[in-house]
């Protein structure tokens, strides 16, 4: 649902369960406010040279939150005038995803390619969700969304539809995840912001509380927002900390990084995570790329035992 330069104002995440070690955001750096100029001014460059109608204004805790089309039937959410798109969809064609994130976050379903059981936190306009259902169509997936309003949206306007399959709660992340359910396979935490991220999800127990909510072989996915001019995110010591092992790809068209968590220590080779992408790809007929958005190991966890595989 975050794409990098999303504008948060006052999070409605504040009502979240209070962590026991809550996250402290630092002042952002010269260079991160130099950043942060240059991409609102380039996406207001590039919306006089690719208008769009405006299709909808709703009002949130947070600021407005805008629905737009192009000239080619591309629906777009946006947080904030000058935010950047949370979603871009074309309605009715769930495997044309838009926005390079979303095609990275495709690519991690390589560590576990056969899910029957997904939950992704943070809907946006359901690109993700709307996907997964079009390429798991038996799937068990669950989606979850805070903001009622981004709900309303994703049902408006971005053919966003509920079934015997798919499910939308809104309901705080944190909870729905502590509460007693069945585990998943797959998790995709998609609402960590760029100017704060959620208090409630940026510790290590609640980390724990998805790694309880696996399989044995489940992964967790997280699209969080790398650091200006550094490898690495904010988020990546506390993922190491929390997971034996960690992946992580970098979005070369925006500053997303995604994070794959694995909860056990057995290590995947790579040319066997390609291969699954490869087959993944031919299998769901997507136009786009996902062996070159495969995520490559991080480092190793404290936790976790050194190996010797390459």
């Amino acid at each position: 649902m975050r794409q990098a330069g999303q504008e948060w104002g006052p999070a409605p995440w504040r009502t979240a369960l209070a962590p026991q070690v809550p996250w402290k955001p630092k002042r952002p750096s010269r260079a991160r406010r130099r950043h942060r100029t240059v991409a609102a001014l380039g996406r207001v460059s590039r919306a006089f040279e690719y208008p769009r109608t405006i299709l909808h204004v709703a009002r949130s805790a947070s600021g407005p939150i805008i629905v737009s089309e192009d000239d080619e039937g591309r629906r777009y959410l946006q947080f904030g005038w000058i935010g950047a798109f949370q979603s871009a969809t074309w309605p009715g064609f769930p495997l044309r995803l838009e926005l390079d994130y979303t095609r990275a976050v495709a690519a991690t379903l390589a560590f576990a390619p056969n899910p029957s059981r997904l939950l992704v936190v943070g809907l946006g306009g359901g690109a993700i969700p709307t996907f997964l259902h079009a390429v798991f169509p038996d799937a068990h997936i669950d989606a979850v969304e805070i903001q009622p309003q981004v709900l309303d949206l994703a049902r408006r306007y971005f053919g966003f539809r509920e079934d015997a399959a798919l499910h939308a709660h809104l309901t705080d992340g944190r909870r729905f995840i502590e509460a007693p359910g069945a585990p998943y396979d797959v998790i995709i935490l998609d609402a960590y912001g760029t100017r704060s991220i959620p208090p409630a999800l940026a510790t290590r127990e609640f980390l724990q509380a998805t790694q309880a909510r696996l399989t044995p072989d489940g992964v967790v996915v997280g699209n969080v927002l790398r650091k200006t001019g550094r490898p690495g995110s904010l988020m990546d010591p506390l993922w190491r900390a929390s997971f034996p092992q960690l992946y992580a790809f970098d979005v070369r068209a925006s500053d997303n990084r995604i994070l794959v968590g694995l909860p056990h220590t057995r290590r995947p080779q790579r040319k066997e995570l390609l291969a699954r992408a490869g087959r993944l790809a031919r299998e769901w007929g997507v136009s786009f790329n996902l062996r070159a958005r495969v995520p490559r190991r991080v480092s190793r966890s404290p936790r976790a035992p050194r190996d010797s595989h390459p």
